[in-house]
């Protein structure tokens, strides 16, 4: 990317909001993941992020950071479609860490499509395997070794609502993903574990150059249609992943989906 997505959050106050926590972020090594990841290694969480193969540099840069803020940092390549690498990476964050409070089901797959007819069954697999399979395989995974106190975050989008056409298949994992957080956390009640989701809009990362199906001209205009008139940074939305990590702020939250949109209704 010429222009890099901001995820630092210099104005950033951190408050030991996670001092002793255990964090697994799938898609951790850049955009929204990245930007998670830092401002909870400040917290004092210690962190494990998932990423593919291609995309290790990011991740090593990554790791160095949260490093150089005194936590703990350890990476996991693989591909989240897979149900076997799900559930590894919740038993290499258990063994890593020595446990699993926190839960992050971040990572996606987009690729934009002009008509449905371009939509192979293979990609519109792909696209429900990354964004809404690998969201329970981790979820049943870590659920039996979280305590009381924990909670299970996801990435959800604007997306869900606005069901743009040239993301039927995107848009439709977003819309599963609201619905399928909402209905496990009334399931985790009684286990004491919150579950909640974040629905951004357009955020600029990664994710919106590497959708093979984005023309460059929507790529230069990309976010200039909300109400706000740009897109969001990475850590302008990282913020809200840790008040819904936070038993301090939000212990009477769960089962929502927190919009980020710019102004957007959602």
């Amino acid at each position: 990317m010429t222009v890099s997505p901001l995820y630092r959050a210099p104005q950033y106050k951190a408050a030991g909001k996670l001092v002793g926590k255990r964090a697994l972020i799938t898609g951790g090594d850049s955009g929204i993941g990245r930007a998670v990841a830092l401002l909870y290694a400040r917290e004092g969480a210690s962190i494990v992020i998932t990423h593919l193969p291609e995309e290790v540099i990011d991740a090593e840069e990554t790791k160095i950071e949260i490093e150089e803020l005194g936590s703990q940092c350890h990476l996991i390549s693989g591909d989240l479609s897979k149900e076997k690498f799900c559930i590894k990476a919740v038993q290499e964050t258990i063994k890593k860490l020595g446990g699993i409070d926190i839960l992050v089901s971040n990572a996606a797959h987009q690729m934009r499509k002009e008509d449905i007819s371009e939509i192979t069954t293979d990609e519109f697999d792909r696209t429900f395997k990354v964004n809404v399979y690998a969201y329970f395989h981790l979820a049943k995974a870590a659920v039996p070794h979280m305590k009381p106190g924990s909670c299970i975050i996801a990435t959800s989008s604007e997306t869900a609502s606005r069901a743009p056409a040239q993301l039927l298949d995107y848009s439709s994992t977003k819309g599963a993903i609201n619905t399928f957080t909402k209905s496990l956390a009334q399931m985790l009640v009684p286990k004491g574990i919150r579950v909640n989701a974040v629905a951004p809009g357009p955020v600029w990362t990664p994710l919106n150059v590497s959708d093979e199906g984005t023309r460059k001209s929507k790529v230069r205009n990309f976010g200039k249609d909300q109400p706000i008139g740009r897109p969001a940074q990475p850590e302008e939305i990282a913020p809200v992943y840790v008040f819904l990590a936070s038993e301090a702020d939000s212990s009477y939250v769960s089962g929502a989906v927190i919009a980020e949109m710019g102004a957007e209704p959602f």
